[in-house]
């Protein structure tokens, strides 16, 4: 891996040269073991803890297919698929790549008895198979993790309904928390010039999420001057639907847990800010039981920081905690659009507030190609920026993935793969200090 490192640091390194690198047999990746998949059998999903269950192993370099690349990776990042991973949540990853390596012959190589996860990265492109044209060994890069087949014709006009669209790295093997990783060429997106490897690897799964899902047509196609309710505004999704909203002319209200993370919404730009525990706002009496006088509560609130508007899309993932205030909140042919439910699956609302407003709820996930490039092509613009905070070593991802788990984080936490420090693969220096304090924003919070 030495000569690969070598290669990617030195100045003036070809395409050519990069492609006469000899590959190494074996490359270190973080896996969970198939044989560890009851681990945590009967343990609450607090308990369960990542650092326990990922491991760093040694992992032959597999084999190269047609349409597909062998990148070098230089950093990545941790989302909450690979917490949920790492403690078998909802169910094992393996039935992924069980039922994956069932398709054909050549993905037969995915269902192995280690799954290597992570679903972002930055790096070098290394080798490319047969059919790849648009990409070259040497090209700096990043990935956004849709993986699709696209032999229906159920994918052809919008590839997230392929039926064989799988989230790369956690529903297919050789993801971006190793030092090699194995992606479709269609993943890949030019990595910002202006961004180090780690800050280029944290935003790709969670900025191409929220773009879809606030400013696609696929999703609530946000226009200037809609009112955009964001819960967890600060969050590593929330992050992103902020600037979103603020760089497209929205105004949003973020909704936040506490006075540090509404001093970074301000610090991004929004001014229309709730604290939810401050303001003690709780939308459940009991388990089974929620309080409709909170969710009056909360809409009055909202009205006072728009100047007496009500929101035209809510910005969801909290799930069952929160989905009956936003179904009421939302105003009349407004949309709640969602794309996660992390406090719980099962939602309950009152449907006569859905139904007699003619109110829309959408359901979005991840992003295609074209929705995953033009989030990218906003960060290489400088327009969206990484929410990183901090950022581990290979070997400290097990940790990493328990901070996340445990919410002791703040926006997205990298981990530094082949990179040996933080702060390299600079290119438009220029660029990055016109950015800087945005960059930065999220750093140590």
């Amino acid at each position: 891996m030495n000569e690969i490192l070598d290669a990617i640091v030195a100045d003036g390194t070809t395409s050519a040269d990069f492609a006469a690198l000899q590959l190494p047999e074996s490359y270190r990746a973080v896996t969970v073991h198939k044989d560890e998949q009851e681990m945590f059998a009967g343990a609450e999903s607090r308990d369960k803890d990542p650092r326990k269950s990922l491991h760093l192993d040694d992992v032959p370099v597999p084999e190269l297919g047609p349409g597909e690349a062998l990148v070098a990776v230089m950093a990545s990042s941790v989302n909450y698929n690979s917490v949920w991973t790492s403690i078998f949540e909802p169910v094992s990853t393996f039935g992924f790549l069980e039922r994956y390596g069932r398709l054909s012959p050549l993905t037969k190589r995915h269902d192995l008895p280690y799954h290597i996860i992570g679903s972002d990265l930055s790096g070098v492109v290394l080798r490319t198979g047969p059919g790849v044209n648009a990409w070259k060994p040497g090209d700096e890069v990043v990935a956004h993790c849709l993986s699709v087949e696209l032999e229906s014709a159920d994918g052809h006009n919008d590839t997230m309904l392929d039926p064989e669209q799988r989230i790369w790295g956690f529903e297919t093997n050789f993801g971006g928390l190793a030092e090699i990783a194995l992606v479709k060429s269609n993943q890949l997106m030019p990595k910002p010039g202006h961004l180090s490897w780690e800050e280029a690897a944290a935003p790709g799964l969670v900025n191409s999420t929220a773009y879809r899902q606030l400013v696609s047509r696929n999703g609530a196609g946000m226009k200037q001057g809609d009112n955009v309710l964001i819960w967890g505004a600060s969050g590593g999704l929330g992050s992103y639907a902020t600037q979103f909203a603020l760089a497209g002319g929205a105004n949003p209200i973020c909704v936040v847990s506490s006075d540090q993370k509404a001093d970074i919404c301000r610090s991004m730009g929004a001014e229309a800010i709730i604290d939810r525990n401050a303001e003690g706002y709780k939308f459940w009496k009991d388990e089974h039981h929620q309080d409709p006088r909170e969710w009056k509560r909360f809409g009055k609130r909202i009205r006072e920081l728009t100047g007496g508007e009500d929101v035209d899309i809510v910005f969801e993932h909290p799930g069952r905690e929160t989905f009956g205030a936003s179904v009421y909140v939302t105003r009349k042919g407004g949309t709640i659009v969602t794309c996660a439910s992390t406090s719980g699956y099962n939602h309950e609302y009152d449907n006569r507030y859905l139904w007699m407003s003619l109110k829309k709820i959408v359901g979005s996930h991840f992003a295609n190609y074209r929705e995953a490039w033009e989030a990218n092509r906003l960060i290489a613009k400088g327009k969206i920026h990484p929410t990183l905070s901090k950022t581990y070593s290979l070997e400290e991802t097990g940790q990493a993935a328990y901070d996340v788990h445990r919410n002791l984080h703040q926006g997205k936490v990298g981990v530094l793969a082949l990179a040996p420090e933080e702060g390299m693969g600079v290119r438009d220096h220029e660029m990055r200090a016109k950015h800087l304090d945005a960059i930065n924003r999220f750093r140590n919070v």
